[in-house]
């Protein structure tokens, strides 16, 4: 089994877990995992760890900023269930803001705010999925939450979309930032394209369309440098080297004396990455073995 990380520039349409699905059975097996889900309509980056590369996913996201960056576009004058195009028109009333008015709201949604996530959403309420209650027509209120918004930029009007880009924190939704522009304009807008172009240090000039991949192994079936190894991501993690002794021991679970720094450690013999431990008052113990 084939393992490590597939960096994929997903596109409009696929729902997350099957852009993963795929990518996994082209290399011969079905574990697999992802940094961060995208809705269906969204496309962009989307890490994909296959095979012992799942066991990094949550190391990968604690070594590197949660920092998120997307390109979003609006269409002003009605409003669907979904806030995207995707939904069911609920409110109409063709009103269009002036661009000065747009562009002097986005320092309000700029910063540490209160984002009510849509009512299509994967937050729970009650122990369900927003989502799952909503399809079902359940009404339901869904709590505010903080939020960071680090930049919100206006990019420009494309016929009838209005452009805008956005880094913001995990758990924010662009299509909640689109709302909230629109509701302080005293107007309605749907969000007409998401496209996500960083994620925990991945960037979208990394990624490869899926397309690309199956064009690849349905022709050679081999990804090469497609795929990155499993170590691959893991930020500033400090590296500790040890001997083939030490490694055999380590890898049964043994405890090792270590002069290194108190905190999380890449651990490899020679070149072989060997998984995550962790050093707490000059002992290295296991967190992690590939």
């Amino acid at each position: 089994m084939k393992s490590g990380w597939i960096i994929l520039d997903k596109d409009s349409g696929l729902f997350s877990r099957t852009a993963g699905g795929r990518v996994a059975r082209m290399l011969g097996t079905k574990k697999f995992g992802h940094i961060g889900t995208l809705d269906p309509m969204a496309s962009g980056v989307l890490p994909i760890a296959i095979g012992d590369a799942t066991k990094m996913i949550p190391f990968v996201e604690e070594a590197n900023p949660s920092v998120k960056e997307y390109l979003f576009s609006l269409q002003f004058g009605f409003e669907t269930d979904t806030l995207d195009i995707t939904g069911m028109e609920t409110a109409r009333d063709n009103f269009v803001p002036r661009e000065s008015d747009v562009v002097s709201v986005l320092p309000k949604l700029t910063g540490h705010i209160q984002q009510i996530p849509p009512q299509y959403s994967a937050v729970h309420v009650n122990g369900a999925r927003a989502y799952d209650m909503a399809r079902r027509g359940i009404s339901i209120e869904i709590q505010p939450r903080l939020v960071d918004i680090f930049e919100l930029e206006f990019l420009g009007i494309h016929n009838n979309s209005w452009h805008f880009r956005t880094r913001c924190s995990r758990g924010t939704y662009v299509r909640s930032i689109a709302r909230d522009i629109a509701k302080m304009c005293g107007a309605y807008a749907t969000v007409d394209m998401i496209r996500r172009t960083l994620t925990n240090g991945f960037y979208i000039s990394s990624a490869v369309k899926l397309d690309f991949l199956e064009n690849i192994f349905n022709n050679s079936g081999a990804l090469g440098e497609n795929l990155r190894p499993i170590d691959y991501g893991l930020g500033d993690i400090p590296v500790l080297n040890l001997s083939d002794k030490a490694t055999a021991f380590y890898k049964s679970g043994g405890f090792i004396e270590t002069d290194a720094d108190d905190g999380l450690v890449r651990v490899y013999c020679g070149d072989i990455f060997i998984g995550i431990g962790i050093v707490s008052d000059c002992v290295l113990r296991p967190k992690r073995t590939i």
